[in-house]
């Protein structure tokens, strides 16, 4: 009970923390950043992938990827529209509107950046050039990943039906593609809050330190993505009544914003843990 009573308190005193840091508000900021930054990010990628492919195809890919995770009713209206970006987007290598997409892309990095900074307590020291040259890297890595495995996503089950012709026992197993995008996605989602908790913010972080709240973060994403798809399925006129033709944007806006809020939380999670650790230390100490 002491454990449960522990956790409990700790919890507590994250969500405390949450509205004291005004996580909130900056949840808000990290919530219209991100879906700001979500097509300039496509149109980057189509540009790169028609320049190193000679085809665009793979940035629909990509974009399945983004989306994999999201609930159904949120991912497709803003799938639709992002199909209609990606077709009439230019795709010309390296002209000034991609550099221009690759900068708006790197904002989504740097609200991240300023949530987890007040969540761990960090006054950031670094100079603002090398921040914005850290965010685009972020972009650029991060393209390069996920083209990857998107590549992979394409050519896997061509070789797998090439094997059937070889070894048609493998027939059974075809249904493991249907659990593959998900996997994919959900591994995706893993190495990225690892990445952005140990050195996005300033300071440096060991695993151990990291490691609950990015588990609190995943269970609240899972959560979050179940109850808000039941509840758009019930209640989405809602949003066509209120806010017409602008009802995707709004509800990928919601939904981005309490999945920052989720994302801030696990951060503030952590910084309790190492608080209370320290309380525990203090009280340990000799002559406390």
């Amino acid at each position: 009970m002491r454990v449960i009573a522990l956790w409990y308190r700790i919890a507590g005193d994250a969500f405390i923390a949450l509205g004291r840091d005004d996580g909130w508000a900056i949840a808000s900021h990290i919530a219209l950043s991100t879906l700001m930054s979500l097509f300039p990010f496509l149109i980057f990628v189509t540009a790169l992938t028609g320049f190193l492919f000679g085809t665009e195809e793979l940035a629909d890919q990509v974009a399945g990827l983004l989306l994999e995770a999201w609930p159904k009713e949120v991912a497709g209206p803003i799938a639709s529209q992002i199909a209609n970006v990606l077709t009439t987007a230019h795709s010309g290598p390296l002209t000034f509107g991609v550099v221009l997409a690759i900068y708006f892309s790197s904002n989504g990095i740097e609200s991240l950046r300023i949530g987890l900074n007040r969540a761990y307590d960090e006054i950031e020291m670094r100079p603002w050039w090398l921040l914005r040259l850290e965010s685009i890297g972020y972009v650029l890595v991060g393209a390069a990943g996920l083209i990857a495995l998107s590549f992979l996503v394409v050519l896997a089950p061509l070789i797998f039906h090439t094997a059937l012709r070889y070894a048609p026992w493998l027939a059974g197993l075809e249904a493991v593609f249907t659990f593959a995008r998900f996997g994919i996605a959900t591994v995706v989602l893993v190495i990225s809050l690892v990445l952005v908790h140990k050195w996005l913010p300033y300071g440096r972080r060991r695993l151990a330190d990291i490691a609950p709240g990015i588990i609190v973060t995943l269970a609240g994403w899972i959560v979050l993505g179940v109850a808000f798809g039941r509840y758009l399925a019930q209640f989405s006129s809602s949003y066509v009544t209120t806010y017409a033709g602008l009802a995707s944007a709004m509800i990928a806006l919601v939904f981005l914003y309490w999945t920052a809020g989720i994302f801030i939380y696990g951060g503030e999670f952590n910084q309790a843990i190492r608080k209370a650790r320290a309380r525990r230390k203090e009280k340990a100490a000799p002559g406390a």
